[in-house]
């Protein structure tokens, strides 16, 4: 019994010490915020949004170049006719239309 009471008095710190270890070796790699799982996760959705910023922008830029042609002092008139036909819903008599199906655009 003493040798049992010797062993247990000689072992608990290294293996409550042992057991931190592994405790925070196994948050290290699988926590919510810090581990490298989550890390991974995290990097994947940067990318997704970086996907989504590069979309928008190129949306944002094709949406300036239309502006642009209705804007200052000199106005494309092609693209005043476009944006004029396309607001009233009108076309000339010699014009055909074309419908695109539902998410599909021209430009």
């Amino acid at each position: 019994m003493r040798a049992i009471k010797r062993m247990v008095q000689v072992l608990w710190l290294p293996l409550v010490f042992a057991g931190l270890i592994w405790h925070f070796a196994w948050y290290a790699v699988h926590g919510p915020r810090v581990g490298s799982l989550a890390r991974e996760a995290k990097a994947v959705e940067i990318a997704a949004a970086k996907v989504s910023l590069v979309e928008a922008e190129a949306e944002r830029d094709s949406m300036e170049r239309k502006v642009a042609g209705l804007r200052g002092d000199r106005i494309d008139r092609d693209q005043l006719d476009e944006r004029a036909r396309a607001l009233l819903n009108m076309v000339g008599k010699d014009e055909l239309v074309v419908p695109y199906g539902n998410g599909h655009r021209l430009f």
